[in-house]
């Protein structure tokens, strides 16, 4: 984003499941069962904020995170030992989003599902069972072949990434106080 945040994406029926319905009369906007009610991009990070006041555990787990947009509560299968290591990671840029993605892939065995093309059972395990309401599939099989005919390739490996190396104390250029 222009402002230096990664893009997130706050999930209100996430928020509302972590903290079994406590603010869904209060807080309908941030805290509801029923998914939907995104708004804008640009308001994401107000409404993760709004969250954070009110479980910041729950609302940080509750957004889907950086470039491949990998859920908060999938921290540890994306490689990071905390839930605060993994956040600080997304404010750093594209680099440890791309380690997030590629550590879910690996730890989710996802890798046959993009090696094979299989597009639905790919989307199914990653965004869900409604994966379909937003044609993920399609737009997977799309940019695969967009990319594949402007003759750039991506290449799935079976070899682990890195473990990571974020300082715990250290903060992420822009990471505003309050996501510390």
């Amino acid at each position: 984003m222009p402002t230096g945040e990664p893009k997130i994406l706050f999930e209100r029926h996430i928020f509302s499941k972590r903290t079994n319905g406590l603010f869904d009369k209060t807080n309908p906007g941030i805290s509801n069962p029923v998914a939907g009610g995104y708004g804008a991009s640009a308001s994401q990070h107000k409404r993760l904020q709004e969250a954070v006041i009110l479980n910041r555990n729950a609302a940080l787990m509750s957004a889907s995170w950086g470039r491949f947009q990998v859920m908060g509560f999938n921290y540890a299968l994306a490689g990071f030992n905390s839930l605060q290591e993994f956040v600080t990671a997304m404010y750093k840029g594209e680099r440890e989003h791309l380690f997030a993605f590629v550590n879910y892939i690996l730890n989710t065995s996802l890798g046959d599902e993009l090696r094979e093309k299989r597009w639905s059972d790919f989307a199914r395990k990653y965004n869900g069972p409604d994966y379909k309401k937003n044609n993920y599939d399609v737009k997977m099989a799309e940019a695969y072949k967009k990319l594949k005919d402007s003759s750039r390739s991506l290449v799935a490996t079976k070899t682990p990434v890195r473990k990571s190396t974020i300082s715990k104390n250290k903060k992420a250029k822009g990471m505003p106080n309050y996501f510390q």
